[in-house]
């Protein structure tokens, strides 16, 4: 968090004076006189209160806080031994250097003391020590079951120590009692925790085993140890299965009534070949005055998941259903989800509609939104659409001749909606998605980079404008809802984004506290094509918020849309599902504001739980993403692979194959020279030789070590593209740290001096020839 120039003084001066001030006589020690310079005082002064730098005492004075200030939030660990504490939304969380987490692990609620604050002149974070454990957050953990012999059980009293999978706990291992389960060497095990670890012993803990997961060598069992590792329920509760049981698998003509009856119109789904859980469909008219009557009609599962039922209890605590490589975690049962819920061609199905007129500029003119059902004619697939609207395959286009039309239109509408999006600034990232084929043991055989096509496009297009829709409806009715929103980004964050840029002569315009997304878009618009595009797009990605859920519409910044929401997904979230219920409960009229009263107290609740539980989703997936690239990879040791630097650190730079494995090269394995990191360029510059790699340079490397427990991947470097650009203060901080080696060594040879002006010179020579 990086402060402005006033709120800068404003600490300055609270601190100077030693004493509370009313903002009245900050505002004259600040010679901030007149009401437009009194308005921002006080929202600079909001602010600082807002992020626990100063407070407001009772009597209205305000002074800044002490360095001493006792917090209490969410511990998040990182392997590497610091971690962060949430303790505000409204906050930067608290770094906790290692050695200073009290034994605390991952998730754990504590009690920290803040050393020191944000620095008003360098943006750096607060720092803070643990001084308590409140409450523990996990009673269990999974790990490998490491056997003792007959000698050691008998010294220790123990029959072995588990070998924690997740990394994140800060634990080397625990000991494991007699009292439970006794498996095999080299078992998955679920062990109780039974002590926790101490400031003693801050990396051990000691446990018994609870359930054995499988042998680490059965096929399945590393995906299932994740799934356990996370927390995530993958078996239903009978009590669930029994409701799901009870449901009907046909509509009855009783459901149909009092609905908008759409069964003789031309509707179709478009998915993946591989996809079960068919949630969505659309039927397009173009009409005579060139707008387009676009219907989104939304399998209706709110209709069978009840509130308060068994099935809504346990879909709400999943939270979303979870994709892990070659098996699907589902929300709801199988019943529901590839059943009635599913719709499937030439089945009448219960739904939800949002019908739009859009015109020629891609503008929601008049909408509707109503209870439907409807009878699918086709199911057809990205592949075949694609060919049939890009490729205009002759053969695809005879078989589906009544529908080629329709698809051709679609393509037109997809078109100038996404002309619309980019007008108005929206951010497409377009980052490469990994398709891993695993064979039926589940070992990897190959990974690809999943392509988007105009017919995966044309869906996104049509989901985003309804959900751009429903939500715009109910926010102008200013009645309890859910929305999807993603918050400016953080001004620090997109400082050194604006920083890392100009290596590749890039200029980010505009002030980055806010940034709008028209700026950010231009980035990206230069760089398309580039051979850094990718990288560039990921290291924005990662300057970003992420998206969440809230009862509050706060716009979506990436999609540059005032208003958003989930509808399109209710088989597989949550929050849509919440969406839909709302929807139908507001469709019957005004609810008493009783009802009213009590939607707004369920929803911050919920939608905070459906954001973690997003998390903990996309956490597993990329897990287990990255456990399926280090097997595959460990086949091919000593192959060599073409890739580009895709991030670099102090201790390495890490380089992105086509496929979307990602390796370390360290810079030890850099004998060559002695590489000094620019954290603001993120760049490793040679010492002597001036060498430079950066993200986006193109390099071959070799593939050396694979550790698939840690999921780590080793390169070797042996070639890389000449950099043709790099900035001065660069050069000049390698020359300053060079000078400062010599002073250390007590050397001094102008023969080996790096000069960055005779260097700039080599690379502009270098790239004239």
């Amino acid at each position: 968090m990086r402060l402005s120039k006033l709120e800068q003084n404003i600490l300055r001066t609270l601190d100077q004076t030693k004493k509370p001030l009313k903002t009245k006589d900050l505002a004259s020690v600040l010679k901030m006189k007149g009401n437009r310079s009194y308005k921002k005082l006080i929202k600079a002064v909001a602010f600082l209160e807002r992020v626990g730098e100063i407070e407001c005492l009772d009597n209205g004075t305000l002074r800044k806080l002490q360095s001493n200030q006792e917090v209490e939030g969410i511990y998040r660990a990182n392997a590497k031994g610091f971690g962060f504490i949430n303790y505000d939304e409204n906050s930067p969380d608290l770094f906790v250097p290692a050695g200073k987490n009290y034994s605390a692990m991952d998730g754990d609620f504590v009690k920290a003391r803040i050393l020191r604050h944000v620095n008003p002149q360098t943006g750096k974070g607060s720092e803070a020590e643990i001084v308590d454990i409140l409450e523990r957050s996990t009673n269990q953990l999974v790990g490998e079951f490491i056997i003792y012999d007959q000698d050691e059980r008998e010294k220790t009293g123990y029959t072995g120590f588990l070998i924690p999978k997740d990394s994140r706990l800060g634990l080397t291992k625990v000991n494991i009692l007699p009292e439970g389960i006794q498996p095999v060497d080299h078992t998955i095990c679920i062990v109780k925790i039974k002590d926790y670890p101490t400031k003693k012993q801050p990396k051990e803990a000691t446990g018994y085993v609870a359930k054995e997961i499988g042998h680490r060598d059965e096929p399945g069992v590393d995906i299932l140890s994740i799934l356990y590792q996370f927390g995530i329920p993958h078996q239903f509760p009978q009590n669930v299965l029994d409701e799901a049981e009870q449901i009907p698998q046909e509509v009855s003509l009783e459901e149909i009534k009092g609905r908008v009856d759409l069964r003789d119109e031309l509707v179709m789904t478009i998915d993946g070949a591989d996809a079960k859980d068919l949630d969505d469909a659309i039927s397009l008219h173009k009409l005579n005055d060139n707008s387009y009557r676009l219907k989104v009609h939304i399998a209706d599962v709110s209709h069978y998941v009840t509130e308060g039922s068994a099935l809504d209890a346990e879909a709400r605590e999943r939270g979303t259903s979870v994709y892990l490589t070659d098996r699907v975690v589902p929300m709801l049962p199988q019943r529901l989800s590839n059943g009635i819920c599913s719709l499937y061609p030439h089945e009448d199905r219960l739904t939800l509609t949002c019908d739009m007129k859009i015109n020629a500029k891609g503008r929601v003119t008049s909408h509707q939104i109503y209870e439907s059902v409807i009878n699918s004619k086709y199911r057809m697939t990205y592949k075949d659409v694609n060919a049939i609207i890009d490729d205009h395959d002759e053969t695809l286009r005879q078989e589906y001749e009544e529908i080629v039309p329709m698809l051709d239109e679609m393509k037109e509408l997809h078109k100038i909606l996404e002309a619309m999006r980019i007008k108005r600034g929206a951010l497409n990232f377009d980052a490469p998605e990994a398709y891993i084929k695993v064979d039926e043991e589940g070992h990897p055989v190959d990974i690809q980079v999943r392509e988007r096509h105009t017919g995966e496009r044309l869906i996104e297009s049509f989901m985003l404008v309804a959900n751009e829709t429903v939500a715009e409806e109910f926010m102008r009715k200013d009645l309890p809802f859910v929305y999807r929103i993603h918050e400016q980004p953080e001004a620090d964050k997109m400082t050194r984004f604006a920083e890392f840029i100009t290596a590749f002569g890039l200029i980010l315009k505009g002030n980055v506290e806010t940034i709008s997304p028209k700026q950010v878009q231009q980035i990206l618009t230069q760089i398309e094509g580039e051979p850094y595009e990718r990288v560039v797009s990921s290291v924005l990605l990662r300057s970003m918020q992420q998206a969440k859920y809230d009862p509050t519409p706060q716009g979506h910044y990436g999609l540059a849309a005032t208003d958003y929401t989930h509808f399109t997904s209710p088989i597989r979230r949550y929050p849509d599902l919440m969406v839909h219920r709302l929807i139908h409960s507001y469709l019957k009229g005004r609810p008493s504001q009783k009802e009213l009263n009590r939607f707004a107290d369920q929803l911050p609740g919920i939608t905070e739980h459906s954001s973690n539980m997003e998390r903990r989703a996309i956490e597993a997936e990329r897990e287990t993403d990255a456990l399926k690239k280090a097997e595959y990879m460990v086949e091919r040791i000593g192959e060599e692979y073409e890739g580009i630097i895709s991030s670099v650190t102090s201790f390495g730079m890490f380089v992105e194959l086509p496929n979307t494995v990602e390796g370390l090269v360290t810079t030890v394995s850099l004998q060559d020279d002695f590489y000094i990191f620019n954290p603001n360029h993120l760049m490793l510059i040679g010492e002597r030789t001036g060498k430079v790699y950066q993200i986006g340079q193109r390099v071959r490397i070799k593939v050396t070590h694979v550790d698939v427990e840690e999921r780590q991947i080793d390169f070797e470097l042996l070639e890389a593209e000449p950099v043709d650009r790099v900035p001065q203060d660069a050069l000049v901080q390698v020359e300053r740290k060079r000078r400062r080696n010599q002073r250390r060594k007590g050397k001094h040879n102008n023969k080996d001096s790096f000069n960055p002006s005779k260097h700039q010179f080599k690379v502009k020579r270098r790239k004239n020839n």
